[in-house]
């Protein structure tokens, strides 16, 4: 069976099941990954550069910059290809950690790379209304992302390509049926061109997040940038169960405050705070308060593909529903995960 989305009557793309991805991977699945011991990192930002650079030719080209550790590195390999023919965005959806836009173009500024925050948090927020299974959420952001946002941008300012930071573990993810990556899109069969007006360029497609790592140190990025834990392209809407709302979102926000304050040393591949969907029964001054319940997921990994709960003090666990009770109004509650990878995933839509 085709992994060719079918569209809706709105134009948007039907949800493909788990069975449709998993018995179109042997099609699928034609990228070839190099591993981190097999990567000569050198010829690699060598070759990146001749491709993107005979890719866009004379015209211009619009990156995605989320802040994240792969869009990182594809803005300075961009960058170092395209030079002034390169236009760098950071997307601001609303559902970004706390001033995260503004920390993101001031470490680029540091580095000669201008970046321009585009406001769509209206955009996000009205397409994400009213929808609660992941899939469709997914499935609007993407829409969002590609058409509305990145189409809009495309077309006034001429560019014919749009580059973003797909990993393999991206394509691996989507095609085994785990979840869609909402960054997947040519591997489904979609025709960007056609669909959205212009190409993707996906330099970073062939490794996984420790070899990007080092692609991202040797094009001279910051460590914080190419060290910083993984973050999830969907941003902070990965980690909402339920409704998308900006009040749901400050609460998941605030909370993510906390837990990467207070992990950050931990030596952990990742962290990260939930929100339930469902509120539950609390207490404060002897009385009843119904409030949210917050998941603290805190990860050992290599590179994503499995992973293992990081065995963290319970003081340092107590400290965190401490903080996390009394710092984020409304919370009750504080749990946290200590399942594996598999059969647990490390973001939890």
């Amino acid at each position: 069976m085709s992994l060719t989305p079918k569209l809706g009557e709105r134009g948007r793309f039907a949800k493909v099941s788990f069975k449709e991805w998993k018995k179109g991977e042997s099609n699928t699945m034609k990228t070839q990954e190099i591993e981190l011991r097999d990567l000569d990192s050198k010829k690699f930002i060598e070759r990146k550069i001749e491709d993107i650079s005979s890719a866009v030719g004379d015209g211009l080209a619009i990156n995605a910059l989320s802040g994240g550790v792969d869009s990182s590195v594809v803005t300075m390999l961009a960058h170092k290809a395209l030079g002034s023919k390169l236009k760098s965005y950071f997307i601001d959806t609303g559902l970004m950690r706390q001033d995260e836009p503004e920390q993101i173009v001031s470490w680029f500024k540091e580095l000669g790379v201008p970046v321009e925050i585009f406001d769509a948090q209206k955009e996000f927020f009205d397409a994400l209304e009213g929808l609660t299974d992941p899939e469709e959420k997914r499935e609007a952001i993407t829409q969002t992302f590609y058409k509305d946002v990145f189409g809009r941008l495309v077309k006034e300012s001429g560019a014919k390509h749009l580059l973003q930071g797909t990993n393999y573990t991206d394509i691996e993810e989507t095609v085994a049926g785990v979840k869609r990556q909402h960054n997947i899109l040519e591997q489904l069969g979609v025709d960007t061109q056609e669909q959205f007006g212009y190409k993707v360029i996906e330099p970073l497609i062939e490794l996984r997040k420790p070899a990007i790592r080092e692609i991202g140190r040797l094009t001279g990025l910051q460590e914080e940038l190419y060290q910083r834990p993984p973050f999830p392209g969907p941003a902070l809407a990965a980690r909402v169960i339920g409704e998308i709302t900006p009040e749901r979102v400050e609460l998941v926000r605030r909370a993510t405050v906390i837990v990467e304050e207070e992990l950050c040393d931990s030596g952990a591949f990742q962290y990260l705070a939930v929100l339930h969907e469902d509120r539950v029964t609390g207490m404060r001054d002897g009385k009843r308060d119904f409030g949210f319940q917050i998941e603290v997921r805190c990860w050992d990994s290599e590179d994503a593909v499995t992973g293992s709960p990081t065995r963290l003090s319970y003081d340092t666990l107590e400290k965190l529903a401490d903080r996390i009770t009394n710092e984020v109004g409304g919370v009750v509650s504080v749990t946290y995960n200590i399942t594996k990878k598999p059969p647990s995933t490390i973001e939890v839509i």
